[in-house]
């Protein structure tokens, strides 16, 4: 039964259990008068020959690890005949990596379990029947049975049946949507009361949940300014440590010093002075930030967006699809005139153009084939229509063979917690960037409090308005049209379609909820606090045990108490961003 459940645990936690039974048992036989030196050998081996390992092999690349140096001094106590300190120095050590581990594998968990959502096993439907098959080995183009109740195993279009659907996981939407022939649906989320044929359009690797998951997991491997900066004075420091000890070991013996007292204090030193926590100060915080964030429906890409979006200065907001629901409806058109602008924006993907293709539809109009179809961004889009060149622009308004045939009236409903976000923001003064016109602009503004307004903007056009605002500027936009301005932004941060956001913005709000963004701002500035208050309590651990060495005597069993002891503190301290309190 043990092994079994050693053999389920991370390696760094079983080798610290392995190493803190030997140590427990050599303290065991000691106490008790017998030998326990092979005792001891096994807990230096078992809690050490990684640390050593890695130790070495970084030396190798030129690069001084503190693992390395623990090892050294735990090497060097048991030298001196300080067996005892030696292992508990390397059992708690090895125990402050299992924490560092667990907690690492605590966030990934987090994120990973949205893959659970697919399930492991669909059923595919083959012109020899139906086969129960593991949903990684589906390719593009296969046919799989959806049956009332099941969860969707990957992303596709409905070929044939009808249900409704609860995508929630994906969209963020809060009641089921309808889907039958043609309508797209997506791995992870829950079938309704209908049977549905699924024809594959995406790998297993390529689906939109998948490419979330990486995308968060490339995020958790990122490295933010501060660590890096921590990370380049390390090396330096470290080297400087070892300097430090070999003087503090030469020099007093060069003035006959005893040998076993001078190592004792050389090797407390080398213990106590090690940079291990101020190391651990930045990263936990941080990456338990981006997995809290993300189980509320925030993917943000990296560590250091994460630090960035709590040094935000300016808000700056899209309208159509961001502060609106991106639904827009035709309220007054011409039949002849909307009949020609579905056939035109048949293909796009814009709201507006989806709403025309929509409202043509419910009028039951013949709308044609499109040829030759183009899109620019900002500006419209154009195609060949019954022979005649058919151009929808701003307005919308559309032209035939470059003369103007009419417009076309549409109206947009504002998001229900567009104002209370907006009005969270406050102190960013939000300014509203949009393509619309002035009127109707200024009408959605007021709606949410929002007094600043840029209208009439092209897509360059929002990347100068960005830059105007200053350095610090979150953009939050639709993902589709403001692909520019998003990269120009401080932080760009998309509301929408999910698998076209993940390609263009700094986050991702999956759910369309803007109030999650001043929450993951708050959290940002939760985790920036936290890592500056991780760093100030490393370096205090190191500065007071380091005088505490040179001024008087510390005993090694404390020093490895405090410094170990200040490096799992600061690793758990940066866990508290885990917790369901820490969003807000």
């Amino acid at each position: 039964m043990c092994s079994c459940r050693l053999g389920g645990m991370l390696p760094e936690v079983r080798w610290a259990v392995v190493s803190t039974v030997f140590f427990l048992a050599a303290l065991g036989v000691q106490l008790a008068g017998g030998p326990a030196e092979w005792l001891y050998a096994g807990c230096y081996l078992a809690g050490g020959w990684a640390p050593l390992r890695d130790g070495l092999l970084a030396l190798r690349d030129k690069t001084l690890d503190v693992d390395l140096l623990m090892v050294v001094a735990a090497v060097g106590a048991a030298a001196i005949g300080q067996v005892l300190d030696g292992g508990l120095l390397i059992i708690i050590f090895a125990t402050s990596g299992a924490l560092e581990a667990v907690a690492t594998r605590r966030t990934a968990d987090s994120v990973r379990g949205l893959l659970d959502l697919a399930g492991d096993h669909v059923t595919r439907l083959t012109a020899e029947g139906a086969e129960v098959v593991d949903t990684a080995s589906l390719a593009v183009k296969d046919v799989v049975l959806v049956r009332p109740g099941e969860r969707i195993g990957a992303d596709g279009e409905v070929v044939e049946g009808a249900s409704e659907v609860d995508q929630a996981s994906i969209t963020g939407e809060p009641l089921p949507v309808p889907k039958s022939a043609g309508d797209e649906v997506f791995a992870g989320t829950l079938n309704g009361t209908g049977a549905l044929h699924v024809r594959v359009t995406r790998a297993a690797s390529d689906t939109v949940i998948a490419r979330i998951v990486a995308m968060v997991e490339e995020a958790s491997a990122t490295k933010a300014k501060t660590q890096l900066f921590v990370e380049k004075i390390e090396q330096r420091y470290s080297v400087g440590v070892v300097l430090a000890t070999l003087a503090l070991f030469f020099g007093p013996l060069a003035f006959g010093a005893d040998l076993r007292p001078t190592l004792l204090r050389a090797m407390t030193f080398m213990i106590v002075a090690s940079p291990c926590a101020v190391v651990l100060a930045t990263m936990p915080p941080l990456l338990s930030a981006i997995a809290n964030a993300g189980r509320h429906g925030v993917l943000v890409k990296s560590a250091v967006v994460m630090e960035q979006l709590g040094t935000t200065t300016r808000v700056a907001f899209d309208k159509t699809g961001t502060l609106t629901e991106g639904a827009p409806q035709v309220v007054e058109a011409d039949d002849e005139v909307l009949r020609l602008a579905a056939a035109a924006e048949y293909a796009s993907e814009h709201p507006l153009g989806r709403a025309i293709v929509s409202a043509a539809q419910e009028r039951r109009l013949e709308v044609s084939s499109a040829q030759e179809f183009s899109a620019v961004p900002g500006v419209g889009v154009r195609a060949i229509v019954e022979g005649r060149q058919v151009f929808v622009g701003r307005g919308p308004t559309v032209y035939v063979d470059d003369v103007e045939v009419g417009t076309i009236t549409l109206t947009d409903r504002l998001r229900d917690d567009a104002h209370a976000a907006v009005a969270a923001l406050a102190e960013f003064e939000p300014v509203l960037l949009t393509g619309d016109g002035e009127d109707a602009a200024r009408k959605i503004a007021a709606e949410v409090g929002i007094t600043d307004v840029r209208a009439g903007l092209f897509p360059q056009d929002k990347v100068s308005a960005v830059r105007e605002l200053g350095e610090r500027v979150m953009l939050v936009g639709d993902g589709i049209n403001d692909a520019p301005a998003l990269a120009a932004a401080h932080v760009g941060v998309a509301v929408g379609r999910v698998d076209l956001a993940l390609e263009t913005a700094d986050a991702v709000v999956v759910r369309n909820e803007l109030s999650t963004i001043p929450a993951v701002i708050a959290l940002s500035r939760r985790a920036r606090r936290l890592v500056l208050a991780n760093l100030a309590l490393a370096g205090t651990f190191i500065v007071g045990l380091v005088l505490w060495d040179l001024l008087g005597t510390l005993p090694l069993p404390l020093g490895v108490i405090g410094h170990e002891g200040s490096t799992a503190l600061v690793a758990l301290n940066g866990l508290r961003l885990l917790r369901k309190s820490a969003w807000t």
